[in-house]
């Protein structure tokens, strides 16, 4: 039977850590956007409180949980038994992105003895306000075997080249080509969003067809200058009017409450017709 809380249970974390597979599911907020699931495998997630759970997120072609967490936050982690008792566990929350190399992120990794690698693009801290937990009854039995090495050595490979003075070789380009925008437009990586505007890097489109974006921009914070015009200059408008009037407008709707007869509204009689 299915069960929640507002907690993780402390007889789930230490089954909660040794797991070698789980998922991360995000959306934007508009309805068109697409829903994303990312697997995430190794042993770079913990955590920190019956509330407050982490993992570091490794760069790839994607970035749609980032991209989504900085639009809404909105993020679900998912865990399966793949041996033993079966179980499904689900971490419900709000996600935070602490981008590689900010102060937030350097103060986790120092606070919590985080070991980052080639690759490390950020630390995503979800603060869990649910969890659920249900059978597992059809989940099937998978033998682990090993972690791919494919991700980290690829990454190696470029810090080497890096390192060795080719700048094209650098991480901040990478996340510019590859990790500006979401699938659907949304922007991504803050670190590609600015290595790509300070070296005009033309970022990969990701989406064909009818599904594809037009383009690839910013979207607007706030209003703009003539929608704030408009909002000034109505409330002027609104304020006038309750001055001259307001006390008329009261009345007149008292009467019509109270006593149901037509009274002149304003200052003017009603016109026969």
């Amino acid at each position: 039977m299915g069960a929640y809380f507002e907690t993780i249970p402390k007889s789930l974390i230490k089954w909660i850590l040794d797991q070698k597979v789980f998922w991360v599911s995000t959306a934007p907020l508009a309805g068109s956007g697409h829903v994303n699931v990312s697997p995430k495998g190794g042993a770079y997630f913990g955590v920190i409180d019956e509330k407050t759970f982490w993992y570091m997120d490794l760069t790839g072609s994607g970035n749609e949980t980032i991209s989504h967490l900085y639009e809404n936050g909105r993020i679900t982690v998912l865990f399966n038994a793949f041996e033993g008792p079966p179980r499904i566990l689900r971490l419900f929350g709000h996600g935070t992105v602490l981008e590689y190399e900010t102060p937030e992120f350097t103060d986790f990794v120092k606070a919590h003895d985080v070991k980052t690698i080639p690759g490390s693009r950020a630390i995503i801290i979800v603060d869990i306000h649910q969890v659920g937990t249900s059978c597992g009854f059809s989940v099937p039995y998978y033998d682990f075997k090993d972690f791919r090495p494919i991700l980290n050595d690829f990454f190696e490979k470029k810090a080497e080249k890096f390192a060795a003075g080719n700048e094209n070789e650098s991480m901040p380009r990478y996340w510019a080509l590859k990790n500006s925008w979401s699938v659907d437009g949304l922007p991504g990586v803050r670190t590609g969003q600015k290595t790509m505007k300070e070296e005009g890097i033309v970022p990969l489109k990701k989406m064909v067809g009818a599904a594809a974006p037009e383009s690839y921009k910013s979207p607007v914070n706030g209003f703009s200058l003539a929608q704030l015009l408009f909002a000034v200059i109505l409330s002027a408008l609104l304020s006038a009017f309750l001055v001259l009037h307001g006390n008329e407008v009261v009345d007149t709707l008292k009467a019509a409450l109270t006593h149901g007869r037509k009274r002149p509204i304003w200052g003017f009689s009603p016109v026969s017709v």
